[in-house]
């Protein structure tokens, strides 16, 4: 794995994304882009959760370097417009969650086209095989992890006010993360399987973790961009003042 072509590509995005979520807020003074934005981390992180990665030598789901942007994306829509509308955006997430998984299993049961020549149909059939055990891990997961970390957001921003700021992002995305690895792994790689192997079980919880907590460490400085370019006053210019 290269290390650094990893992180110059999480930066990047992390950079676009920030940039334009923060432009679209600063201008429009509406939350949309960043439920977009949410919407697509959550589709993507179901695809990527079918691969399990190496990570410093520990396993875990390609998904995982997701999730640290995803609780950025909560705490973003916590900072600009509260807990309300933080849940609204993870309920309106879990159920495109919801509607992705029934239209991959449409998708699985069609017939393929004789002219469907350049992709086997059953090797598409194991990839995107719906397991309930992974699903369910996967949606109890997001549920609690995602609704603690916005409750417990707001309770440190009221607590900090407008200072403070990593202290508010550090601090909730931290166990938060740590929740939803604990739950999704011990559900979907031992609860939910007729012989769990508690081994690997443990190994997969630290290498979530190791890498969400990396990764969230990463996406700090991007909630002070985002604010920067939010609440950025423009000087006026001299003509301005003069008129």
């Amino acid at each position: 794995m290269n290390i650094l072509l990893l992180i110059g590509i999480i930066i990047t995005s992390l950079t676009i994304s920030t940039v334009g979520i923060s432009l679209y807020i600063r201008k429009y003074k509406t939350s949309e882009a960043i439920t977009a934005i949410y919407v697509i981390y959550l589709a993507l992180s179901q695809i990527l959760a079918m691969k399990l990665a190496d990570f410093w030598g520990l396993p875990a789901p390609a998904a995982v370097i997701i999730f640290p942007f995803v609780f950025q994306l909560t705490d973003t829509m916590n900072e600009h417009f509260g807990e309300k509308a933080t849940y609204r955006m993870i309920v309106i997430g879990f159920v495109t969650q919801v509607l992705m998984v029934f239209f991959i299993e449409i998708g699985n049961l069609l017939d393929p086209s004789p002219g469907w020549v350049w992709f086997d149909n059953a090797d598409w059939v194991l990839l995107f095989r719906q397991q309930f055990g992974i699903i369910a891990a996967s949606w109890i997961a997001f549920i609690i992890s995602n609704f603690f970390d916005t409750w417990l957001y707001a309770w440190i921003k009221r607590k900090t006010g407008t200072k403070a700021l990593w202290v508010r992002s550090i601090l909730t995305d931290l166990p938060s993360l740590a929740l939803d690895s604990c739950i999704f792994v011990t559900l979907a790689f031992g609860v939910f399987t007729a012989s769990p192997n508690w081994n690997t079980v443990g190994l997969t919880i630290l290498g979530q973790l190791a890498t969400k907590w990396v990764l969230g460490a990463i996406d700090t400085p991007f909630i002070y961009l985002d604010r920067w370019i939010v609440n950025y006053k423009r000087k006026p210019k001299e003509e301005e003042i003069s008129s």
